[in-house]
C-alpha cells in the first residue's frame, strides 16, 4: 500500500473537509495508506491549516471547529470503535 494518497484520494479528502466531514477525510486517508487512526488524524489536522490558508472561504467551517475539544475526542473514539468492529 502506498505511503501517500493518490491525487484522486487527496481530492476526496479535501472535498470531505470542505463539506465539514473531517471523520470521512480521516477514513479516506486511512483506506488509502493503511495508517493508524492517530497518524491519519495527525495528517488531516496538519492539512487543515494549509487548506484554510489556500482558500479561507471554502474551508471556513474547519477553522470554526478547531476549538471543539472534548467533542472531537469523543467523535474520534466513536470512529475508532466503529472501525474496530468493521
Amino acid at each position: 500500500m502506498p505511503e501517500t494518497p493518490t491525487q484522486e484520494q487527496i481530492d476526496q479528502i479535501t472535498a470531505a473537509l470542505a463539506g465539514g466531514r473531517k471523520i470521512e477525510a480521516i477514513k479516506i486517508y486511512r483506506g488509502a495508506t493503511e495508517k493508524g487512526l492517530a497518524e491519519a488524524k495527525q495528517f488531516i489536522d496538519a492539512l487543515i491549516p494549509q487548506l484554510i490558508e489556500q482558500d479561507p472561504e471554502k474551508y471556513a467551517n474547519l477553522s470554526a471547529s478547531k476549538g471543539a475539544g472534548c467533542t472531537s475526542v469523543l467523535l474520534l473514539g466513536l470512529v475508532a470503535a466503529v472501525l474496530w468492529f468493521v
